[in-house]
């Protein structure tokens, strides 16, 4: 059994391990935001950022004991506002890696900002769920080395295809665009499929059908923001996310059984999971 970490040095501290920032989280969607945290302090951040809407921050301070939240500049409605670009753009070069997209919404202020972050910012990027969205007629703002994290429906959205189509060729269809796009892609679903600019591929065998429930997505994004800031390469954090994430799925329902199983069981079950990890599996 080969560990995906080495053993942590008896001198080490918390600014050793990765200090990842997530955006995310609208009115009604806060658990997208404590999810992707949960995630990622739970692949072993030594320090997660929450930057939500400021109608949020209570929600979040009584949720999230070990995560530093950052309330911002909302829009009337209750999302992110454009205001918040210089804050975000400035703190961005303080962490090692951005997670932007869960639960932000649609709002048209709030893709402003996602596009001229992604636009902008030089610290690796996860792009998931309404960071997606944002994109729509916009792929040329795609950064390298990033990562994206659609599901089909997105996927197709992004595409302007039909989500027949992406099912019947996932390979296909993700190498091109990771090629296209020079990023690397996680396109998930049964048997997630990852893609690099170079052709590479894995096709993930962990998780279950118990997985196909509200939040799992965001718990992702929260781990590959993890994995990213303690220095893994995009296909390597990747791969091994996706790993992990389907590896906890199954020890979840292991123990719960697929039926009724949450997006919270999996996040509980990450340590296991990498306690557990044999990297020859990705």
């Amino acid at each position: 059994m080969n560990n995906i970490f080495p053993p942590r040095r008896l001198d080490s501290h918390k600014g050793d391990y990765g200090k990842v920032f997530i955006l995310a989280g609208s009115p009604g969607m806060s658990g997208a935001a404590i999810l992707a945290a949960k995630g990622a302090l739970r692949t072993g951040a030594g320090l997660v950022f929450l930057g939500i809407p400021q109608i949020l921050n209570q929600i979040v301070e009584t949720e999230l004991l070990e995560v530093i939240s950052k309330p911002l500049n909302q829009t009337k409605d209750g999302c992110l506002s454009l205001r918040n670009y210089s804050f975000i753009y400035n703190f961005s070069r303080k962490i090692d890696a951005l997670v932007l997209g869960p639960g932000l919404s649609q709002n048209r202020q709030t893709q402003k900002l996602i596009r001229r972050l992604i636009k902008t910012v030089k610290r690796p990027l996860i792009i998931d769920a309404d960071a997606i969205n944002a994109l729509i007629g916009h792929l040329a703002l795609l950064p390298q080395r990033s990562i994206i994290t659609p599901h089909p429906g997105e996927l197709a959205r992004l595409l302007k295809i039909n989500v027949e189509e992406i099912q019947k060729k996932r390979e296909e269809i993700a190498v091109d665009f990771a090629r296209r796009y020079k990023l690397t892609v996680v396109l998930k679903g049964f048997q997630t499929v990852v893609s690099t600019p170079q052709g590479e591929i894995y096709i993930n065998k962990s998780g279950n059908p118990g997985m196909a429930t509200a939040g799992m997505g965001d718990v992702l994004s929260g781990m590959l923001g993890t994995l990213l800031a303690r220095g893994f390469s995009p296909f390597e954090a990747a791969k091994a996310a996706v790993y992990l994430h389907g590896s906890a799925g199954d020890l979840a329902a292991r123990e719960k059984g697929e039926e009724g199983m949450i997006a919270s069981d999996v996040v509980e079950k990450i340590p296991e999971a990498i306690k557990f990890a044999d990297v020859a599996q990705w």
